[in-house]
C-alpha cells in the first residue's frame, strides 16, 4: 500500500473537496505525459493503479520481433524469453518500467500537470459552490477598498462590490461584516468571477426571508418589491393561509422583524402593504400612508388615475415623487395623481362634490358618535341624545333652549376627528 500517496490525496479530498478518483486519473495521466517525454512515444504506455491502496504499475507493452527496429515500440525474441519464456513472435510483452528511471525533465513535467489538474479541479469546485448561491444572499468581510471598489471575503472566493452595485453613503471598515446579494457567477480561466449588489431589489426580499419563518416555508409571499437603494423600499405581501396576517408576519412582535433587515439595510426604510389581485385596491395600498378618495385603473393600458384630498397630495406624490414612483414600479401601472381641486377642475369630479361630501358628513353624525361614546353610560347616553335631537330638529345641528336654565355649547366635528367631544355648560340669565 502506497501509505504517503493516499494520505496526500485524502487531505486534498477534505481541504479542497477534491475527489481522489479526479487526483488518481491526474496521477495516471501525469505518467503517460512522463513516459512520452522520456520513450518519445505514450501509445503503448498502460497504467494499472489500485484505487484502495493506490498502489500502481506502468507497463510498456513491446511487439517481439526477430530484428528490432524500434526499441520504444519492439523487443528481441531472446529479450523477451527472459522475461517471459513462454512468449513467442509476434506476442506482445508487457515490460515494466520504473518511474524512478525518468529524467529530470519529464519528472518536473509530470509534476506540473498534477499541480495544474489540482488547480483547475479547485477552480471548479469553487465555481460550483458559489453557482448555486446564485440569486441569493451571503454573509461577506469587507477586506479594503480598491479605488471606488470594496474587496469582498466570501469565504473560499473574493468578490468586488463596484461602485454601480453600493448603496451612496454607506462607508465600509475592513474586517465589517456585510450582506451581500449574489447577481452571477461567471467562470473565467483564472477562477470564478462573483457579481455581487447591496442595491439589488431581491437583497431585501432575501433579507425577509431569512428573518420571516412565514415568507420562508412559502404561507407568506412576496409578490412584487419596489426599491430606491438606501432611502425606501416598497413591499406587496399575499398570504396562503387566511388565519395569518401577511403584513403582521412581516413586521413582527413590536416591529423586531422588519427592525432587523431596516438595521441590516442601515436605516433603509420599508413600507409593507396587502397584495391584491384588484388592481385599483393594489394602487390604493401602494400609494400609503396617502388617503385615496377613487381610482381608476385600466388593466389594458396599465394606467390608473387616483384622487386623493387636496391636503394629502404632497404625501401621495413623495418628497421628489419618491412615493408615486415606488408604487408605479411596485404596482405596474402608470399612476395618475390629482387633488379634489384638480380633478372637479378637470370634470372628473361633480362641481358640487364639496357640497356633497359635506352632507355625508352630517349624516353620518349620530353614527360617528356612536361608535366613539357607546350606547350605555349616562355621559355617553347624554351626549347621544343630544346629538339626535340637534340634526332632527335643526339645519345649524344645535338646539334652541335647555329646560333646566342652561345653554350647551357643542364644538364643532366631523369624521376625522379623533379626540373624545368636551361639554361645556354656561349659565344663562332668565
Amino acid at each position: 500500500m502506497n501509505t504517503e500517496l493516499l494520505e496526500a490525496l485524502t487531505i486534498l479530498e477534505q481541504e479542497k473537496n477534491i475527489s481522489k478518483d479526479t487526483m488518481m486519473d491526474a496521477i495516471e495521466n501525469s505518467l503517460i505525459s512522463a513516459c512520452k517525454n522520456h520513450f518519445g512515444t505514450s501509445d503503448n504506455i498502460k497504467v494499472i493503479m489500485n484505487r484502495e491502496t493506490c498502489d500502481y504499475s506502468v507497463f510498456a507493452e513491446k511487439e517481439v520481433v526477430e530484428e528490432v527496429m524500434d526499441p520504444a515500440l519492439e523487443i528481441s525474441q531472446e529479450d523477451a524469453e527472459k522475461i517471459d519464456s513462454s512468449l513467442q513472435l509476434g506476442d506482445v510483452a508487457q515490460i515494466r518500467v520504473e518511474s524512478k528511471s525518468f529524467g529530470r525533465i519529464a519528472t518536473q513535467n509530470a509534476k506540473n500537470l498534477i499541480l495544474q489538474k489540482i488547480r483547475e479541479e479547485e477552480r471548479k469546485v469553487v465555481f460550483d459552490q458559489y453557482f448555486e448561491k446564485e440569486r441569493d444572499i451571503v454573509t461577506g468581510i469587507v477586506q479594503r477598498y480598491v479605488g471606488r471598489n470594496v474587496s469582498i471575503n466570501l469565504g473560499r472566493a473574493d468578490a468586488m462590490l463596484t461602485e454601480n452595485e453600493q448603496v451612496k453613503g454607506e462607508v465600509f471598515q475592513p474586517t465589517e461584516r456585510i450582506k451581500l446579494y449574489i447577481v452571477e457567477v461567471k467562470n473565467t480561466p483564472k477562477g470564478p468571477k462573483i457579481l455581487v449588489s447591496r442595491t439589488h431589489p431581491e437583497l431585501v426580499k432575501r433579507l425577509f426571508e431569512a428573518e420571516v419563518a412565514e415568507v420562508k416555508d412559502g404561507t407568506v409571499e412576496i409578490k412584487s418589491i419596489a426599491r430606491e437603494a438606501g432611502s425606501r423600499t416598497k413591499m406587496a405581501v399575499w398570504s396562503n393561509d387566511e388565519n395569518v396576517d401577511p403584513v403582521g408576519a412581516c413586521v413582527g412582535l413590536n416591529g423586531t422583524r422588519v427592525n432587523a433587515v431596516v438595521n441590516e439595510l442601515r436605516g433603509e426604510k420599508i413600507d409593507i402593504i396587502n397584495w391584491s389581485d384588484n388592481p385599483a385596491l393594489l394602487i390604493e395600498n401602494a400609494l400609503s400612508p396617502a388617503k385615496v378618495i377613487s381610482v381608476m385603473a385600466d388593466p389594458d393600458e396599465k394606467s390608473a388615475s387616483v384622487i386623493v384630498p387636496d391636503y394629502q397630495l404632497s404625501l401621495a406624490i413623495g418628497k421628489e415623487g419618491q412615493n408615486a414612483r415606488l408604487a408605479a414600479r411596485l404596482t405596474g401601472y402608470k399612476i395618475d395623481i390629482k387633488s379634489e381641486t384638480q380633478a372637479i377642475e378637470s370634470g372628473e369630479l361633480p362641481e358640487d362634490y364639496m357640497e356633497q361630501m359635506e352632507m355625508m358628513d352630517e349624516e353620518g353624525y349620530v353614527e360617528e358618535y356612536e361608535q366613539d361614546f357607546g350606547e350605555d353610560g349616562t355621559y355617553e347616553g347624554y351626549a347621544k341624545d343630544y346629538l339626535e335631537e340637534a340634526i332632527d330638529g335643526q339645519e345649524s345641528g344645535y338646539p334652541e333652549e335647555r329646560t333646566d336654565g342652561q345653554e350647551e355649547n357643542y364644538p364643532e366635528s366631523s369624521a376625522d376627528d379623533e379626540e373624545a367631544i368636551e361639554f361645556e355648560f354656561v349659565e344663562t340669565d332668565e
